[in-house]
């Protein structure tokens, strides 16, 4: 009896056991899945909405792991310090994987690698450079440049460290404008990365199995293999603002819309000219509320075209034309603050300042020749023209001259006797003043 208490009690153990607790949800299936995000270009507002999108999505859909494909010079702090936050908040682990061989993740993208939960390069990348700059063309105290390099060295160190990556390197890195390469990141002691891998496929199967800790204290372990990848892109959107938000770009909009402007005050009712130069002027003031602008050289620029049109106007010996191509050239020096990497260079601003001038002194000194020209149309148009007179004029009597084929009433403060020529001096209604020619070379009868 006692045995088959004891068996009877075994099942039930066993029975109770293999019965699911309905206190703990199990979870669901769902599709094991990859989400690589690829992004290139300047770090900005533009790029942290791509990537808090990115993550968003993947936090969404559980999926298992994050990469996101980092290609960039540098950017803006303020957009760096948006994606950190929002990295380090993700519910999934992330990935930043610096690809293909030859890119650079510069200045911003290194902070934004550091903050990653696995750091990731291919061979033949490079990393680093990240001390910051100014926030306008102009010369920094010596004092705020220390202090801007020690907040930024400090935000480094504070990545790193929580990431156990090398503290040391990663704020040389600011204070130094080191840059390293896969090998040397790889092979500091301890790494700046944690992954060498040719290609996204490759460096899913590396990271199988790795153990990683959170920037929150938590590890995780990743399990990688056989994950089906989703491939998220930029909408034509953020690819348009993307593009346009390029110093550069924003440079040349903002020449061609004031070009625009100004050929279609000299010409008014052409209206392309308006019209585009309208177009391009919003977009560069959109392009200007992403990027940094320096006020002082946006009001040189204005006052150098205003030079460059006041030279048509007033007789200066060349004075307001050359002080107006050096105001645009300044101007243009200091529109855009510099972001690390993509300043706008003497190669873009130099041809685009000469060629404005060029054109501006041109198209102003053609309209001003159309505008003393004599006219070719209406009455005005026989003022100075030529003639002969049919019958005899006196002063105070009228007759009639003949010019351009058309017979008109004319009267003369000379006696002109018939067949004389003569020359119009005024037109009055249909009546012309005349005045006797010496010469009748090139008489228009």
């Amino acid at each position: 009896m006692v045995w088959e208490r004891a068996t009877l009690v075994a099942c039930a153990a066993v029975l109770i056991g293999s019965v699911p607790d309905p206190t703990i949800a199990q979870e669901p299936d769902r599709p094991r899945r990859a989400v690589v995000a690829e992004y290139e270009g300047i770090i900005h507002p533009v790029a942290a909405e791509f990537v808090e999108e990115s993550i968003a999505r993947a936090d969404t859909a559980g999926s298992d792991v994050l990469v996101l494909v980092l290609r960039t010079p540098g950017g803006l702090l303020e957009s760096t310090r948006a994606i950190v936050s929002r990295m380090i908040a993700a519910r999934t682990p992330i990935v930043v994987f610096v690809a293909p061989s030859g890119a650079r993740a510069a200045s911003a993208g290194f902070l934004i690698a550091l903050a990653a939960d696995v750091a990731a390069m291919a061979p033949g990348t490079h990393i680093g450079a990240a001390h910051p700059v100014s926030g306008t063309e102009q010369k920094v105290d010596e004092t705020m440049s220390k202090k801007a390099a020690s907040d930024a060295a400090a935000y480094a160190r504070t990545l790193a460290e929580a990431r156990k990556r090398n503290v040391v390197l990663a704020a040389e890195a600011v204070t130094e404008s080191r840059a390293f390469t896969d090998v040397e990141a790889l092979g500091a002691s301890p790494p700046l990365i944690d992954v060498v891998a040719r290609d996204v496929d490759e460096l899913l199967k590396k990271l199988d199995g790795r153990r990683v800790a959170r920037f929150d204290g938590r590890e995780v372990i990743l399990h990688t293999k056989g994950l089906s990848i989703e491939r998220i892109q930029m909408t034509t959107r953020q690819r348009l603002l993307s593009a346009i938000a390029h110093p550069q770009i924003a440079y040349l909009l903002l020449t061609l819309g004031m070009l625009g402007l100004t050929v279609e005050l000299w010409s008014p009712g052409a209206i392309f000219p308006g019209v585009a130069g309208g177009l391009c002027l919003l977009l560069a003031f959109f392009a200007f509320q992403i990027l940094p602008m320096n006020t002082t050289g946006l009001l040189l620029v204005l006052f150098g075209l205003a030079l460059l049109i006041l030279e048509l106007k007033v007789t200066s010996f060349g004075v307001l034309g050359i002080g107006g191509t050096a105001s645009l050239l300044f101007g243009s020096l200091m529109l855009t603050r510099e972001v690390p990497g993509i300043r706008v260079g003497y190669g873009v601003i130099l041809p685009t300042v000469l060629a404005v001038s060029a054109i501006v002194l041109t198209l102003g000194r053609l309209a001003l020749v159309a505008q003393r020209a004599p006219s070719v149309t209406g009455v005005e148009s026989l003022i100075g023209q030529r003639g002969r007179s049919i019958t005899s004029i006196g002063p105070g009597d009228l007759g009639q001259v003949g010019v351009h084929g058309e017979i008109w009433r004319a009267t003369s403060r000379d006696p002109i006797g018939p067949g004389a020529p003569v020359r119009v001096a005024s037109v009055d209604g249909l009546t012309v003043l005349v005045e006797p020619v010496l010469s009748n070379g090139g008489d228009d009868v």
